[in-house]
């Protein structure tokens, strides 16, 4: 299936140059990222295809400059592409390069089904690990999460294991710090009860009938289920929003390791969090790829801080349903038409191991 790319928050409506410039435009950009550096017109002339004097393609190159599209950066005669012109070329420009079957076979082998919690990791590993950039995964947006199963586990007198393990196959462990000792029939009778009666639903709604249900229980094991539920509900609602890898490949990157700044403001962002959630999760809403080009700051001010880099984006499904969504950030001179489709199948495949994991309803 051909991958579908969309234009983040708006669609474009800038006016394409002429045929030729177009042409100019794509060599240029295409050239600057295997190079990294000014593109002059000798090299235009000869890797364009374009049968034109060296006077016309800078007469051309100057009309793309007037257009934002192109500048210089030094007094040469070299281009580079600025925000602008790398935000044509994706959306009109670019021929994405479908991956081999052996590429797209690796990744569906490192997105075998496993509990969710480890396939999004494996996933942001893989985005890393293929493309030498970041690979960032929101978790699965779930809502409410039931439980399946409460186990607990003697540690010492005054300290006991929870376990959580909720009906998508995640498990959470917690201490709880107890004033009471308990005896293992007591855990044992309190775990029971607790999966016999409350199984199915989730935290909260365990809790409303814990208040009414729990009188032919003696108080001490309504104190230990108490907190136990307590504790449960803190763990399920502090997971990560999302997980990120290969953050200091970033430092690898020619473009963005030459500015400490820029470096500095960006993984700030990703300490942050909340703005780098806000971009994903618009992606949640989107269909297909999206890319983002220089932080598209004008519509996403606290994005500043992704100035000359190239967010890009696909959501996942569990079932048909978008419960996330996953990406790749680096530099702007990036090789668009092999990082696009390797976001692209990644989400095609996590969604697909997250379906085929789900239990039997």
């Amino acid at each position: 299936m051909p991958t579908k790319t969309t234009t983040p928050f708006r669609e474009s409506s800038r006016t394409l140059p002429d045929e030729r410039s177009c042409t100019l435009l794509k060599t240029l950009i295409e050239h600057y990222i295997a190079e990294g550096a000014p593109v002059g017109s000798r090299a235009l002339s000869r890797f364009s295809g374009l049968e034109l004097s060296p006077a016309t393609i800078r007469n051309v190159m100057a009309d793309l400059e007037e257009a934002g599209l192109v500048a210089s950066p030094h007094t040469s005669s070299g281009r580079v592409p600025t925000t602008q012109g790398f935000r044509l070329f994706v959306d009109f420009l670019l021929t994405v390069r479908p991956l081999e079957e052996e590429e797209i076979a690796e990744i569906g082998d490192s997105l075998r089904p496993c509990p969710p919690q480890q396939l999004t990791s494996n996933a942001s590993r893989l985005l890393s690990q293929l493309t030498h950039f970041a690979g960032v995964v929101t978790t699965p947006r779930r809502g409410a999460s039931k439980i399946r199963q409460i186990e607990f586990l003697s540690l010492s007198s005054t300290h006991i294991l929870l376990i959580l393990i909720t009906q998508e196959g995640d498990v959470q462990n917690r201490i709880l710090f107890t004033g009471h000792p308990y005896t293992t029939a007591d855990l044992a009778e309190s775990a029971r009860y607790l999966n016999q009666h409350f199984s199915g639903l989730d935290l909260e709604q365990i809790r409303n009938r814990v208040r009414t249900e729990l009188h032919a229980l003696h108080g001490d094991l309504q104190a230990l289920m108490t907190a136990a539920l307590e504790a449960g509900s803190a763990a399920l609602d502090n997971e990560e929003a999302y997980v990120i890898s290969g953050e200091k490949n970033l430092l690898d990157a020619e473009d963005l390791a030459a500015n400490t700044r820029r470096l500095r403001e960006l993984f700030d962002l990703f300490e942050q969090r909340s703005s780098l959630m806000r971009l994903l999760e618009h992606s949640c809403r989107a269909e297909g790829v999206q890319i983002f080009i220089g932080g598209e700051s004008d519509v996403m001010p606290e994005l500043a801080s992704l100035d000359g880099c190239s967010v890009i984006t696909a959501p996942y499904e569990v079932d048909g349903r978008v419960v996330g969504s996953l990406g790749v950030i680096g530099p702007m001179r990036m090789t668009y038409e092999r990082v696009i489709p390797i976001v692209d199948i990644t989400a095609r495949l996590l969604s697909g191991a997250l379906s085929a994991q789900r239990p039997a309803r």
